[in-house]
């Protein structure tokens, strides 16, 4: 059996998060303490304690949902699972590509924490509120969803932002245009066309002011060679080199977030089992709408964790 690591994007976080492995693991709660020490913020408490409207703001959620799935990993590694023996790759959806990284080895917990504040606010701050927005296409192909984002652009910008399994696409751009993709959907054979209740417009053109901080942060971090290769989001192909992570991570913040096509990459690779690390179970439910033979395992839980120990180690 060959499988790979994958880490959830946002939309997955949830007051309460990562609560029961500080409980029961040491390990666990070191590292929530590594990320509350590297921001200078108690985001442990807010993850465990809410408010809900403060948890969901991009730079909390960001390094939040890292923190759970770096807490997982470091607890599974204790107990003898391997990301350079067990893996064949890494992956993760959006934000998740950081947390992918530090499980890799290519960051420390403590300057991917750093990073995705910096993203989170950056990204936040790149569009106006109100300018932007997002919309989900249901039940149209990748190509189609293109073409809808096409013609309602009308010389604003509207792009495909989320590529996340078959007839699950979601387009993201200037308001106006959004609206606009919407109602074409309709007529175009979309099963649901709805806007989105998120906080900017990510994953295109609008985002290049974030992609240019993120670009200046990255620059001053290091990043060494992962144990195992990154499927990249904007090219859902495996990058090992450092220098072209940077890159990829810089372009990842305006380009589409390719994961139904990195899902077919790893299993096209021979890998039979994704197990997700981190909070929720979005990834894995997408693994079944995208290719057929592959499992899905979401790990977030104390009990996942020892299955997931019993399963590999």
């Amino acid at each position: 059996m060959t499988i790979a690591f994958t880490f959830p994007g946002q939309g997955s976080q949830a007051v309460g998060m990562g609560k029961a492995l500080a409980d029961a693991y040491p390990t666990a709660a070191r590292v929530f303490a590594e990320v509350d020490d590297a921001l200078g913020q108690k985001l442990s408490a807010l993850m465990w304690d809410g408010p809900e409207t403060d948890l969901t703001l991009t730079e909390n959620a960001q390094p939040a949902l890292m923190a759970v799935s770096l807490a997982a990993l470091r607890v599974l590694e204790e107990k003898g699972v391997s990301v350079a023996r067990d893996a064949a790759f890494v992956a993760g959806h959006s934000l998740g590509e950081y947390s992918a990284l530090a499980a890799a080895g290519s960051l420390s917990i403590a300057d991917t924490a750093r990073l995705l504040k910096i993203r989170g606010r950056a990204m936040q701050a790149a569009v106006p509120v109100g300018e932007g927005a997002m919309a989900a296409l249901l039940g149209l192909s990748f190509a189609d969803a293109v073409a809808v984002a096409g013609e309602a652009a009308q010389g604003e910008i509207c792009q495909a932002a989320n590529d996340n399994a078959d007839g699950q696409v979601v387009v993201s751009g200037t308001r106006a245009a959004i609206q606009r993709a919407v109602e074409i959907a309709k007529t175009r054979g979309a099963k649901r066309a709805m806007m989105l209740n998120v906080s900017a417009p990510f994953h295109c053109a609008l985002m290049q002011p974030a992609a240019d901080a993120m670009a200046e942060a990255l620059a001053g971090v290091t990043i060494v060679r992962p144990v195992v290769p990154l499927i990249s989001n904007v090219l859902a192909a495996a990058v090992s080199d450092p220098d072209e992570i940077r890159r990829r991570l810089v372009e990842q913040v305006t380009g589409t977030v390719r994961w139904r096509e990195s899902v077919q990459a790893m299993a096209a690779h021979g890998v039979t089992r994704l197990y997700e690390i981190g909070s929720g179970k979005v990834l894995t439910g997408l693994v079944k709408r995208i290719v057929d033979g592959v499992e899905g395992v979401a790990v977030n839980t104390p009990d996942d964790v020892e299955k997931m120990v019993v399963a590999l180690v």
